[in-house]
């Protein structure tokens, strides 16, 4: 293993930004409860509402629209439910549409039976099939709830983005919800929820250099709102309790300003996407780039190579000192095909190998790991 490590798993989690560790670390020099009215509980509670107006503003969304949550998965388990509110009024969504390419989290359906949820085909590039989300909600039956649907604006594994207008469109046709697991693309393209025609947007900090342990359901609206799960203080306007972590939320602020900052520059993020596929064409003439005939992420590669199986290759860059990863993080421990690639229509012989980078990722490490690439190919090709 070489001295020097190359980090090219954004994807799995960004690096924390310097400015989202000092604002953590002056959070914590703080000692109050946000919820507390005298001047130590007001500052944290400012703390609190300076990163809710952060988070709006990545999403171009009213700040009073974001519930806070102790992370992406979190956000889904509270948006995922039968049970919700518009306004007084009780609300009932009786099935849960997604697609087959979903993070395990979404697929999983949260709150709703498991029989209740409905996983809808995508075609080869891994685009959610728009005519079977039209039969499927034409076919619902509105008599028990309306159809609630929730997908994610990019896949984690491939990066390839929904049409979500598109879908937005036919689900309020059918009188039903659109959530989008917006975790992948945060930061990485706009977020505009009203543009994108969603009725709310998931986040989590971590994926765009702030910490673990923080996200975020961010509404179009507060008049439709779900279930709480747990209740209680009353925080988040009564949507989610528990004290707020208002360390992390800070964090989680400073990242959303500097992902909205850096926004302008995702061409020269995809030029550096396309270094990378440059280099494995150069070294594997075969090699297929998973979704490539539509619209990425500007950070992700997901690539494979003929008879090569994804772990092997991890481990080969690994012992090189370059860090990737052979699909999500939340799987990618679990030896076997790509939930992904199958849903595209790829054989389980089939896997791939993930890329993901950001703005920070220097010529050095893309060189290192078209090196790497080189000399893992150079001793297959010795021992065939």
């Amino acid at each position: 293993m070489t001295g020097r490590r190359y980090y090219l798993d954004w994807n799995a989690s960004a690096p924390l930004l310097p400015e989202a560790r000092a604002a953590m670390v002056a959070a914590l020099d703080l000692t109050a409860n946000p919820s507390s009215v005298h001047a130590e509980g007001r500052q944290a509670r400012r703390l609190v509402e300076d990163a809710r107006h952060d988070v709006a503003a990545l999403c171009n969304a009213k700040p009073d629209h974001v519930v806070f949550t102790s992370g992406a998965s979190e956000a889904v388990a509270l948006a995922l439910t039968p049970d919700w509110r518009m306004g007084r009024s009780s609300l009932t969504y009786s099935r849960l549409y997604t697609s087959t390419t979903d993070h395990s989290i979404v697929v999983g359906g949260g709150r709703f039976a498991k029989g209740d949820v409905v996983e809808l085909p995508v075609d080869g590039n891994g685009v959610l099939d728009l005519n079977a989300l039209k039969i499927a909600l034409a076919g619902h039956d509105r008599s028990a709830g309306l159809p609630l649907v929730a997908v994610h604006l990019a896949n984690n594994e491939t990066g390839v983005i929904q049409p979500a207008a598109e879908i937005a469109a036919i689900v309020h046709d059918a009188g039903g919800a659109l959530i989008l697991d917006a975790v992948q693309a945060g930061g990485r393209i706009s977020l505009d929820i009203a543009a994108l025609c969603a009725d709310f947007l998931i986040l989590a900090a971590h994926k765009i250099g702030g910490p673990k342990g923080a996200g975020a359901l961010v509404g179009n609206s507060d008049v439709l709102m779900p279930a709480p799960i747990a209740t209680g203080g009353g925080q988040e306007r009564g949507h989610r309790a528990g004290t707020e972590n208002y360390a992390a939320l800070a964090g989680f602020g400073a990242a959303a300003r500097n992902a909205l900052a850096l926004l302008p520059q995702a061409e020269a993020l995809r030029e550096k996407r396309g270094r990378i596929e440059a280099a494995i064409r150069a070294r594997v003439p075969d090699a297929v780039i998973f979704g490539e005939k539509t619209e990425r992420l500007p950070n992700t590669v997901f690539f494979g190579i003929a008879d090569v199986k994804a772990e092997t290759a991890q481990i080969a860059f690994d012992l090189a000192g370059i860090s990737v990863s052979s699909g999500s993080a939340c799987s990618s421990g679990k030896v076997g095909a790509s939930r992904v690639l199958k849903a595209m229509g790829h054989g389980e012989d089939v896997s791939g190998i993930r890329v993901s980078i950001g703005h920070s990722t220097g010529e050095d490490e893309i060189a290192a790991f078209a090196d790497a690439l080189d000399r893992f190919m150079s001793r297959r090709r010795a021992a065939a």
